[in-house]
């Protein structure tokens, strides 16, 4: 019925990975196999996921590590070293060094990181970001659906809903009803493929 809004992610590493931009992080994960662990809140979420995309896309090896828990305190000790994660969770430590912003997963770069590349600039169509929408119940009148989506759409052009949630690390995702409808049909192939590819598989 209408998208709400997406939620990029940025992948990081840890200091100690000489790398400083995407092309290199590949060239020296190409050259260090079994040398990079990439840590993730648990299988199967957007963070795992999205590092299985650049994985496939990339041709590199890397080692998930999945925590119960917050990975990140071992992500600022180097006990893992790259992740993938939100970019509210991760701005100050960037900001301040102690982890290196190589890409941040949407096809555009952010705002809130301006001088950060999109992963899309050296790996063409990569895009691995969450994102939220609203559904119908199957037989709404169209009149309906498409009187929501109007509302919605004006709503996430409102300056102060649009300042709301850049402050939670997410972009307005206005759109056709149909355009969501070929969003959620298009992300369905495309993530069957990772998870394929990953040998993801529900716990």
């Amino acid at each position: 019925m209408a998208g709400i809004a997406r939620v990029p992610q940025v992948m990081e590493v840890h200091p100690s990975v000489p790398a400083q931009t995407i092309p290199e992080f590949v060239a020296y994960a190409k050259a260090n196999p079994g040398k990079l662990n990439m840590a993730s809140g648990g299988v199967g979420g957007t963070p795992h996921v999205a590092g299985e995309l650049f994985k496939l896309m990339a041709g590199v090896e890397m080692l998930h590590v999945p925590y119960r828990g917050n990975p990140r305190p071992d992500l600022l000790g180097g006990q893992v070293q790259v992740m993938f994660d939100t970019v509210p969770a991760s701005i100050e430590y960037i900001r301040s060094g102690k982890l290196r912003a190589l890409g941040v997963t949407t096809a555009r770069r952010l705002a809130a990181l301006p001088n950060v590349p999109a992963v899309a600039e050296f790996l063409p169509g990569y895009e691995a970001s969450g994102w939220q929408g609203l559904a119908a119940p199957k037989g709404t009148p169209v009149e309906i659906v498409e009187r929501l989506n109007r509302e919605i759409n004006a709503g996430l052009a409102d300056a102060k809903l649009k300042a709301q949630l850049a402050n939670l690390g997410a972009d307005p995702m206005p759109m056709t009803s149909a355009e969501l409808g070929k969003l959620i049909a298009d992300d369905i192939e495309k993530w069957a493929k990772v998870i394929k590819f990953a040998g993801i598989k529900a716990e």
